[in-house]
């Protein structure tokens, strides 16, 4: 009987290729757009519902900023620079748009909403930091 570890050169080789061609350019992400991260701090007695934000939040959001949102991303923190060390953030959450005046409109116009919804998927405070991508690959 032939064992079946030929094909696993193959399946990495097409992962490879498959990752390879995913990149920030996929999702129109170019300098010059700016970047609205929220960070989602740990903590002792920190916690995050990652299904709700994801399905629920972040759609959410897609859709009050519309044609605006040119991109969007979600990260689930797993640990911190050091092995063992705690992981600093629970999650982040990424918004991209083409401008400051798009992103600013779009901000103060549903931040009250969104803000809102936190407690639906955290108990941490979030921290936001806004700032303009100077590249793209």
């Amino acid at each position: 009987m032939k064992s079946k570890f030929y094909l696993l050169p193959v399946v990495f080789s097409i992962f490879i290729v498959c990752m390879a061609t995913v990149s920030t350019s996929s999702f129109n992400i170019k300098p010059g757009m700016i970047k609205v991260v929220i960070l989602y701090p740990n903590g002792e007695g920190k916690n995050f519902n990652m299904d709700y934000y994801s399905s629920k939040h972040m759609p959410m959001a897609a859709k009050l900023f519309g044609d605006s949102l040119k991109a969007m991303s979600i990260d689930k923190g797993l640990s911190a620079g050091a092995p063992g060390a705690p992981m600093p953030y629970l999650a982040a959450g990424y918004f991209y748009f083409e401008n400051m005046a798009s992103c600013q409109k779009l901000m103060s116009a549903h931040s009250a909403q969104l803000r809102a919804d936190v407690v639906n998927y955290t108990n941490t405070v979030p921290v936001i930091q806004i700032s303009e991508v100077m590249r793209a690959e």
